[in-house]
């Protein structure tokens, strides 16, 4: 007898449940609901069928997976939410009774939880947690600039100022900062290490209004609980792999520290201070050699092609030229720059910096060192200035490190019109338009000196040229008058000379005329060049330019080689790029066009001054 199948019993209709089943069946309140999905890393899903899920209803609902409700059901942390909830009752019938001994005694006994497990669960090994620092950094950087208030708690906020910096030191001894960018929304970083690619924001320092209604708080801070667990775990493991002592220690000794800190903060708040300053290094365990970590080893499956190799140690001679970019230069901020982010920027790169010792705690040399070569500016001209070193504006600093190259002072000095700062995360691809700012970077860091972007110097040549010719024109003028009249003078002369010279010029030609034949009878006899033996060169070979010639020459054998069967997809993918290097012409047309114009404007401010 065959078994009949039930309405309901089997597919969508079983494998999806509703939110409020899910809660009847766990026992938790709403909050506490969402908070152990947060924790735990769950979210609904949309069913495909959503009326079979709602047994054939239409009403809106969330639905969750079965599996993951049924996940969630062995818990540990569900025993401690039923304690908090008896812990509340309790301390709530105790200060209706006004009874402080008790409300004393209970409060010291409040429940308490821990999220080691749950990271452990979701990231079982330490590469998979790298691959979502990403929203933790960015998370726990914006709670750390909150302000105390009734939704947002001290001991949260602490914490997370204190895992970051902590991150941010470890930063800076494996100098693994990439890419830095200057947004409305905050300051982007981007490192790399153990393989991984990290990027996160940090918000500007500027005043936080905690009133936003469209903001719950009380979720942030749920995420912020469980991230502040998994970026203590990330900061142990990462200094582990350095051989730092973890908590990080400075590395100077205390006295000179103590007298830095005197006066400026709370006795409790020096050694937080002190490390958020950034300007010293951190005690290690034993004498590790940093730089064995800084680079990976090549691959042993490279090894064997020998291009690839040469182009990986072209890779590593960049990376490390790059990691010490600032190596050499003194820094040193004026009071209106953004201290914290330049510090973490200089030092990653192998620069030192200080500031004025009244700012803030962690000076190191004072504004009258005469070893300072770069001094970090942000506003309009300085009274006092220094012979031996330059006044720049904070975004050379940015656009250095993002053009991986010292960048021309010059156009970075104080009160000059700032260049464009161009978002290192943008990767063009072949016929996409590229700004002409960002061409004259690429062209400078491949060796090429293009003259894109020589604006000033072009207008200067111009104006140069429309001076020489108006004055050419009046001299012009000038000496046509004077030719004229030496022009009769000489033609009077000619007259009477002619008829004497025309007679000796004949004899002449016949002559040369003779002595040519003579010369083409004559055979040609060839002179034997003498030997000479010259001191060997070494041959300079351009890796780069090797390196690009070997990759257009497979590129074109690869388009020969190309099947019949692929030809077509191969020419849409070729008309596609023909049409972006149509767009990309008529970005570069109209930005010619309103350089033109802006160049046309101020020659005629010039003349009319």
């Amino acid at each position: 007898m065959v078994i009949r199948k039930r309405k309901y019993e089997s597919g969508t209709a079983t494998a999806y449940m509703s939110r409020n089943k899910a809660i009847k069946k766990l026992q938790l309140s709403l909050p506490d609901f969402r908070r152990l999905c947060i924790l735990k890393g769950i979210y609904p899903h949309e069913p495909k069928h959503k009326k079979k899920a709602n047994k054939g209803s239409t009403a809106p609902k969330t639905f969750y997976f079965v599996k993951d409700i049924q996940f969630l059901s062995h818990e540990p942390i569900l025993a401690k939410f039923r304690e908090t909830k008896h812990f509340v009752k309790r301390l709530k019938k105790a200060i209706e009774k006004k009874n402080s001994n008790a409300v004393r005694r209970i409060r010291a006994n409040r429940p308490k939880y821990k999220l080691d497990h749950v990271v452990k669960e979701r990231y079982p090994t330490f590469v998979d947690a790298l691959r979502d620092t990403d929203d933790c950094l960015s998370m726990c950087s914006l709670f750390a600039t909150f302000p105390k208030s009734s939704k947002t708690h001290v001991e949260f906020i602490q914490l997370c100022r204190r895992l970051t910096v902590e991150f941010m030191h470890f930063v800076i001894a494996s100098k693994s900062l990439r890419k830095v960018f200057i947004s409305i929304k905050g300051i982007y970083y981007q490192a790399e290490f153990q393989g991984q690619t990290i990027t996160w924001v940090t918000p500007h320092r500027v005043g936080f209004q905690g009133q936003v209604p469209d903001v719950d708080f009380k979720i942030m801070q749920i995420f912020v609980e469980f991230y502040t667990t998994l970026l203590g775990f990330i900061n142990y493991k990462l200094y582990s792999s350095l051989n730092i002592h973890y908590p990080p220690q400075l590395a100077l000794d205390g006295e000179k520290n103590e007298d830095d800190t005197k006066g400026k903060c709370l006795e409790s708040e020096q050694r937080e201070e002190r490390l958020a300053a950034f300007t010293q290094s951190l005690q290690t365990i034993g004498s590790p050699d940093l730089d064995d970590h800084l680079i990976d080893d090549f691959p042993t499956a490279v090894s064997d092609d020998p291009d690839m190799v040469e182009k990986a140690q072209v890779e590593a001679e960049n990376m490390k030229r790059l990691q010490s970019l600032f190596k050499g230069c003194k820094f040193f901020l004026n009071r209106e720059v953004p201290r914290e982010t330049l510090t973490f920027i200089i030092r990653c790169f192998g620069g030192e910096v200080s500031w004025f010792s009244s700012v803030a705690v962690g000076a190191t040399y004072q504004e009258t060192d005469e070893t300072i070569t770069h001094q970090v500016v942000d506003r309009p001209k300085m009274d006092n200035q220094y012979l031996s070193r330059y006044y720049i504006q904070p975004q050379w600093l940015f656009d250095s490190v993002n053009a991986r190259m010292l960048l021309p002072v010059e156009d970075y000095f104080i009160g000059e019109v700032l260049p464009p700062h161009l978002s290192p995360f943008v990767d063009e691809d072949e016929g996409d338009y590229i700004p002409p700012e960002k061409q004259k970077i690429l062209d400078k860091q491949k060796g090429v000196d293009s003259g894109v972007g020589d604006e000033s110097e072009e207008e200067e040549d111009e104006d140069d040229e429309d001076e020489e010719e108006e004055e050419g024109e009046e001299s012009d003028e000038e000496e046509e008058g004077e030719d004229n009249e030496d022009e009769e003078e000489e033609e009077a002369d000619d007259d009477e000379e002619s008829g004497e010279e025309d007679d000796g010029e004949e004899e002449e030609e016949e002559s040369r005329s003779q002595a040519k034949k003579r010369k083409k009878s004559e055979p040609e006899v060839k002179k034997a060049k003498s030997m000479s033996v010259q001191r060997g060169r070494v041959e300079d070979v351009d890796v780069n330019a090797k390196l690009v010639r070997q990759e257009a020459e497979e590129r074109r054998l690869a388009e020969m080689m190309i099947p019949k069967k692929k030809k077509r997809l191969y020419q849409k993918i070729m008309y596609k790029r023909k049409k972006q290097k149509q767009e990309t012409r008529v970005l570069q047309e109209k930005r010619e066009k309103i350089e033109k114009a802006a160049k046309q404007e101020k020659k005629k401010k010039k003349k009319t001054t």
